[in-house]
């Protein structure tokens, strides 16, 4: 389809989608509207950056406007970050003034609670755990339910979020008892497939699975680089990199990735030792875990270009959509390939292109090399030279 209309998406909606010069539907977008529309159940494969959220949003909020039922809540979408579920949020407030509640774990139990009692909002938007006590207290109720969507699926059964994510599920299905239709189920991720369904249990065995080809956008709107260098080393090549990737440029945006939240924390204080203006995203640092108002922080302060690097875990940044990412760079090499694909997602997004940088040893590189295979992508060797990114020069037989 070439536009919304035909789709089905009411004159209200389109004239939003306007605002943010959004015209045409993305693949996505053409494949999950219709569905969701009809009352499909569906768990989906997208690449980041592809309008997935969207694709949900505008059918069950236009399935909202149709209905008079006061019981609520009448939508439920569950993301396994905080960052993500405030992201849908204001998604959600963008495209409505239907009320909508957002329950994250960073905010006092008490204000939401009473939040709940005032307001009583159709659409709530909020991570597993805080959900699961919500509902534990008796102050969360799905008996009417319409929607559910699970946002980042493949995280939300991941052997951090399963246990919490399979209870809520179970506490839906038991409660739900929607009398003027059945619950529509809605899954989402950038590398969600069969697995995933099965680890949702019954709710889901029934979804179709939609697993679109699309990351052509990896391949053809992201470049991907790689710099070999030691492991002690490793600092100096980042820093390098960053003064090359600024060299007269007005503007960078760097989202540097590493695994684990001990190395986070080091790259950061080094980086701001060296005075490069940087901000952090992570659970914990020196063991202390990162509060909700200082990863608000950090974000506003890379979103609005007070600093031009953001330092986070792959856990932290999942589902961050922060316009304008000109740079990822990772200083470790994922052994699977969903998280290779969901750190290079960061950019490239929108339309726009993006560069997917990569320092590793010789043992991460063969890694690298691995994943280039399995993603089908090419991955082009790099090294810093005089304050630049070159090609390396072939090395000459003896």
């Amino acid at each position: 389809m070439n536009s919304f209309k035909e789709l089905g998406i009411n004159d209200f909606f389109i004239e939003k989608l306007k605002e943010r010069s959004i015209t045409k539907p993305t693949a996505v977008q053409n494949l999950i509207i219709p569905r969701l529309l009809a009352g499909k159940d569906i768990l989906f494969r997208s690449a980041t950056g592809t309008g997935k959220t969207f694709a949900y949003l505008l059918p069950v909020l236009q399935h909202l406007t149709l209905t008079k039922d006061d019981k609520r809540p009448l939508v439920l979408i569950c993301a396994p970050t905080l960052e993500l579920c405030s992201q849908i949020k204001t998604e959600v407030d963008f495209l409505t003034d239907i009320q909508s509640a957002l329950l994250i774990g960073s905010v006092k139990i008490e204000k939401q609670i009473d939040a709940l009692k005032k307001t009583k909002p159709v659409i709530i938007t909020g991570n597993p755990g805080r959900l699961l006590v919500l509902s534990k207290m008796g102050k969360l109720k799905f008996h009417n339910l319409r929607f559910l969507i699970l946002d980042e699926a493949d995280r939300l059964t991941s052997h951090e979020c399963i246990e919490e994510t399979k209870e809520l599920l179970a506490i839906i299905k038991k409660e739900n008892r929607n009398e003027n239709g059945s619950l529509c189920l809605a899954a989402c991720s950038a590398t969600a497939g069969k697995k995933t369904c099965l680890q949702l249990g019954p709710l889901f065995e029934s979804a179709e699975i939609i697993e679109s080809d699309d990351h052509e956008i990896m391949r053809e709107r992201i470049e991907h680089w790689a710099f070999f260098s030691e492991k002690r080393k490793k600092m100096q090549a980042l820093r390098s990199l960053l003064a090359a990737l600024k060299g007269k440029k007005s503007r960078i945006k760097v989202l540097i990735f590493t695994g684990r939240n001990d190395e986070a924390g080091k790259i950061l204080s080094q980086l701001q030792y060296h005075h490069v203006p940087a901000a952090g995203l992570f659970g914990k640092i020196n063991k202390k875990p990162q509060t909700g108002s200082e990863r608000k922080a950090s974000l506003d302060s890379f979103r609005k270009g007070e600093v031009e690097v953001l330092v986070s875990t792959d856990l932290a940044a999942r589902g961050l959509d922060i316009p304008g990412i000109t740079h990822v760079v990772a200083l470790d090499v994922p052994s699977e390939s969903d998280v290779y694909i969901h750190r290079c997602g960061r950019t490239g997004r929108a339309g726009e292109r993006g560069i997917m940088a990569t320092i590793g040893d010789e043992t991460q590189l063969r890694l690298l090399s691995a994943l280039e295979k399995r993603l089908k992508i090419i991955v082009h060797p790099k090294e810093l030279f005089q304050g630049r990114v070159c090609v390396p020069l072939p090395v000459e037989d003896e």
